[in-house]
C-alpha cells in the first residue's frame, strides 16, 4: 500500500531545496496577484482592515457603549474581518499561548509525528499537512496542529501536546476566556440585526453545542514565495474565527475586488465573520474571502480558533426576522455538515469546468 501522507512542508523547507515541488505551485492566474508580503504590509494607501477597540463594549456610558457596538457592527457588515484590541484577554495569556505553540513546533518533525492525524480515516485532530482535496492536486505551504479546545467535556486530551508543559493550561484558559468574548460579540451582532441579544448564540448551538476548534498554522520559509500560498483563497465555514499570529504578516483579504494585506497590530486578535453568521444574517454580515502568503525570510505561525455549530443538530438558514418580500432568503436551509459538503462540491465543479 502506498503511504499517502504528504511530506511535511517543514521537512521540505529545511531540506535545502531551491525550487518548490510542482504540487505547491499555484495557477498562473493566482501567481499574478502574489506579491512580497513585507512590501505589501508597509503600504499606507488604499483600504485598511478596520481596528475595533472593545474597551467601551460594556461601558456604563450609553453613548460610548453604543459607539463601540456600532463600529463593530459596521465592520462586520462592510468587511467581515477586523483587528480587535482591548478585547479583555491579557497580553500575558496571549504570549503564553503563542509561546506554547512555538515550542511545540520547534521540536523535531519526528517528535511531532507522534501526534499525527489520519485524514483518510476521518481522524482530523492532531499534527498534519493538507492532503490534496482538489482535482488539480494542489497543496498549501503549511503544516498544522488541530484540536477541539471547548467545551471542556468534549476535548480529547490524549492528543494534546505534552511539550511544552504549559501547553494545556495556557490553551485551556485562552479557550475559556475566548468563549466569554464569543458570547459578547454574538450578542452585539444579534442586536445589530434587531434581534434579542441571545438569539445568534442560540442559533449556533449555545454553550453546550458551539465547538471551538483550534488550528495552529505553521508556515515555514519558502524558497519561491511568489509561486506558493500558505492557505489558498477561501471563506471560513465557522460562525466566527479568532486569530493570533507571531507578528509576521501573511493574511490577505479580498476587499472591493483587490487583495488587501492585514497589518500586524500588536496584542490584537483578528476576528472573521464566518459563513454561518453570514447565512443567519441573510448576507448582512460578510464572510470575506481571504488567503495566506508565505515568505523567504521568516516562519509565520498563526493560531486560529473556529467557532462552529454542531454538524447535524441545527438547520442553518436566515433567521425569519431578517427575511422579507423585499429581502428574500439568499441561502437554502442546510445543516452545517451539508454546507461544508456543498462548498467542497462547488469547488470540485468549478475545477472541473476549468
Amino acid at each position: 500500500m502506498v503511504n499517502s501522507v504528504a511530506p511535511r512542508v517543514e521537512s521540505l523547507a529545511t531540506s535545502g531545496i531551491q525550487s518548490i515541488p510542482k504540487e505547491y505551485v499555484r495557477t498562473k492566474e493566482e501567481q499574478t496577484s502574489i506579491t512580497n508580503i513585507f512590501e505589501e504590509e508597509k503600504k499606507e494607501e488604499g483600504p485598511q482592515v478596520p481596528t475595533i477597540d472593545l474597551k467601551e463594549i460594556d461601558s456604563e456610558d450609553i453613548e460610548l457603549r453604543e459607539k463601540c457596538r456600532e463600529e463593530l457592527k459596521k465592520a462586520a457588515m462592510d468587511w467581515g474581518v477586523m483587528h480587535l484590541v482591548n478585547h479583555g484577554i491579557s497580553d500575558e495569556l496571549l504570549e503564553r499561548v503563542k509561546k506554547a505553540g512555538e515550542v511545540f513546533f520547534q521540536q523535531p518533525v519526528e517528535e511531532k509525528e507522534k501526534y499525527a492525524n489520519d485524514q483518510e480515516t476521518g481522524k482530523i485532530a492532531g499534527y498534519g499537512s493538507k492532503l490534496a482535496n482538489n482535482a488539480s492536486g494542489q497543496l498549501e505551504w503549511e503544516d498544522y496542529f488541530f484540536h477541539l479546545v471547548f467545551p471542556e467535556e468534549k476535548r480529547d486530551m490524549s492528543i494534546w501536546p505534552k511539550t511544552p508543559s504549559d501547553y494545556t493550561e495556557a490553551t485551556s484558559e485562552y479557550a475559556k476566556q475566548l468563549r466569554i468574548l464569543v458570547t459578547k460579540i454574538l450578542s452585539i451582532l444579534s442586536i445589530g440585526l434587531g434581534l434579542e441579544e441571545g438569539r445568534l448564540e442560540q442559533e449556533v448551538g449555545g454553550m453546550e453545542e458551539l465547538l471551538l476548534q483550534m488550528k495552529i498554522n505553521y508556515y515555514p520559509k519558502c524558497p519561491q514565495p511568489e509561486l506558493a500560498l500558505g492557505v489558498e483563497a477561501h471563506t471560513d465555514v465557522s460562525a466566527l474565527t479568532f486569530i493570533l499570529h507571531n507578528m509576521v504578516p501573511g493574511l490577505q483579504l479580498f476587499y472591493q475586488g483587490k487583495w488587501v494585506t492585514a497589518k500586524c497590530v500588536p496584542n490584537s486578535i483578528i476576528m472573521h465573520i464566518g459563513d454561518t453568521i453570514e447565512i443567519l444574517s441573510n448576507g448582512k454580515y460578510k464572510s470575506i474571502l481571504h488567503r495566506g502568503l508565505v515568505n523567504k525570510d521568516k516562519v509565520r505561525i498563526s493560531w486560529a480558533v473556529f467557532c462552529e455549530p454542531p454538524k447535524e443538530k441545527i438547520i442553518l438558514k436566515p433567521v425569519l426576522e431578517v427575511v422579507s418580500e423585499e429581502e428574500p432568503a439568499l441561502f437554502p436551509p442546510r445543516t452545517f455538515a451539508q454546507h461544508i459538503q456543498h462548498k467542497l462540491f462547488r469547488k470540485t465543479q468549478e475545477e472541473f469546468k476549468n
